[in-house]
């Protein structure tokens, strides 16, 4: 990924939002190609992108992140104060917020919701929140959150997505004997805070979101916002379909555009083409597990993981799929990430050195292996067969799989995948997020690979508490060198978001984090 300074990043926000409030136009439904359709439209047990993206949408948390994903700024919370002792957070409501059913947005709905996101095993990242101890009210305004330590992120992981405010009642009238069955249900009909509402959803095709008529935050026209009458999500897996809509006018913006048909879209003149700031980094996810389907597995083998690092050519992978827009990464997480250590590329190309790792465990005639490869996805595609003729030259023949997304989700999460293709995205201007889901076994065996060290268990579990910044980011570097050593994800490089959108859209962003903000956006009429 490119480092963006502040300057650039200021221009590439102002190209997106600088609109004279005199400007602004109401009304008008948006069309969103999306290259997957969401999974499971509930915060609290979700962990992936294509929900997260829209969740923000859907739900309000009490701070929100900054534009660039850096800060916290107000939310449903207008005032936040972490006590002297670092043990307690008291926040100040909004006046007047609602569900967009219209009911009122309680402290009792507001300490329900911070509870049951803390709550032990309620989800993948209940990590995030998990110093909180109790959540109290003061009467009809005021929230207190009370932690069982200190935690450094405690401000951070309140603009996080599963910590969004959801209305008890609702959610507990929801049919199902247990938690999962009720947030199942819920999820179906979502009450939120946010923006927009869902309006229907036809999976795997078209997912309908309208304005929420009770949103809080006003526009520059001293309105309600949201500008837009609605959002229409069309699933378009294949980006060479998603493209050829967009440069139809079927759609009015599209994501996750191949790098190699960016520089086409900068010069369509009915298009922006847009490379948004990220924290996003590419990679591979390897299970390294002894045993796959009764068999030994070579990819359990540390040397071999090694061998396959530096048998990979990043470099010419950067050409050849992101048509040099990327960068090589120096670390498992990005450059943006707060905390990051590392200035050199991991694993240089070295093809002997690759060759004598493979002899030294034992696999010099090599081994045949398998990845799971997105369908339809250019730039996948590009990445799986450029890997194809450089593993090949120490032994390894890959087989490719190309799925669709929700078959690779559920290989990937039941720890049955071989390998396969990975990105992604901070959700929280901190490195505890990446470091539990890549590194700290308890929580998802390190990216579901089975992978684990006992040192940098420990090193994450102190980092949680440690609110001296010096020793902070020295536990994070030593979590960093024991991972970016053998752990199970190779990596390949950092890039921007690539999105490209109508010239007559206006407002739209996408935030470092991740997250597609529709808040603002409007359509020229």
């Amino acid at each position: 990924m490119r480092t963006f300074t502040k300057a650039a990043f200021a221009t590439a926000l102002l190209l997106s939002t600088s609109i004279s409030a005199f400007a602004v136009e109401r009304g008008g439904t948006l069309t969103y190609g999306r290259y997957a359709d969401s999974l499971f439209l509930e915060p609290v047990l979700n962990d992936a992108n294509v929900d997260i993206w829209v969740l923000s949408n859907l739900y309000d948390t009490l701070l929100l992140p900054t534009d660039d994903g850096k800060g916290v700024q107000a939310g449903l919370a207008t005032d936040w104060k972490v006590a002297d002792d670092g043990l307690s957070v008291t926040l100040t409501l909004r006046d007047g917020i609602k569900f967009s059913d219209g009911t009122p947005i309680t402290p009792a709905d507001v300490a329900w919701s911070l509870k049951r996101a803390s709550k032990p095993d309620n989800g993948e990242w209940t990590f995030l929140v998990s110093s909180i101890d109790d959540v109290t009210t003061q009467g009809d305004k005021t929230v207190v959150i009370k932690l069982k330590h200190t935690d450094p992120a405690i401000l951070t992981a309140l603009t996080v997505f599963n910590t969004g405010i959801m209305p008890q009642k609702a959610f507990e009238a929801a049919a199902g004997a247990t938690e999962a069955d009720k947030a199942k249900a819920f999820a179906e009909h979502p009450i939120g805070s946010g923006p927009f509402m869902l309006q229907s959803w036809n999976r795997g095709s078209e997912m309908k979101l309208v304005r929420n008529p009770y949103y809080w935050g006003k526009g520059e026209d001293g309105k309600p916002l949201p500008y837009l009458d609605g959002i229409n999500f069309e699933v378009i897996p294949d980006d060479a379909t998603r493209i050829l809509k967009l440069n139809s006018g079927e759609l009015d913006g599209a994501e996750f555009i191949p790098y190699s048909r960016v520089d086409e879209l900068k010069s369509a003149g009915n298009l922006n083409m847009e490379l948004y700031p990220s924290t996003r980094v590419q990679g591979i996810t390897l299970n390294v597990r002894p045993q796959l389907g009764g068999k030994d597995n070579p990819l359990s083998n540390a040397k071999v993981r090694q061998a396959m690092n530096y048998a990979t050519n990043k470099d010419a992978i950067i050409q050849i799929v992101t048509h040099g827009v990327g960068t090589p990464m120096t670390s498992f997480m990005s450059t943006a990430t707060p905390l990051h250590s590392g200035d050199k590329p991991l694993f240089p190309y070295d093809l002997d050195k690759a060759k004598g790792l493979m002899k030294e465990a034992g696999f010099e005639k090599g081994f045949s292996t398998s990845l799971l490869v997105l369908a339809g996805n250019q730039d996948e595609i590009g990445i799986a067969t450029a890997l194809q003729q450089m593993w090949g030259a120490i032994g390894i023949k890959l087989d490719l799989q190309q799925v669709d997304n929700p078959s690779r989700t559920q290989q990937y999460r039941d720890g049955t995948f071989t390998m396969r293709e990975s990105a992604w995205t901070d959700d929280i201007a901190d490195p505890n997020e990446i470091a539990s889901y890549f590194v700290y076994s308890p929580n998802i065996q390190a990216l579901h690979s089975g992978w684990k060290s006992e040192e940098a268990d420990k090193l994450f579990e102190a980092s949680q508490k440690e609110i001296d910044a010096k020793k902070r980011a020295d536990q994070y570097a030593r979590i960093q060198e024991i991972y970016n050593a053998d752990g199970p994800f190779l990596p390949l490089y950092e890039t921007p978001y690539p999105v490209a959108l109508s010239k007559k859209v206006h407002g739209f962003l996408q935030i470092p984090l991740g997250n597609n903000i529709f808040t603002k956006t409007w359509i020229e009429k």
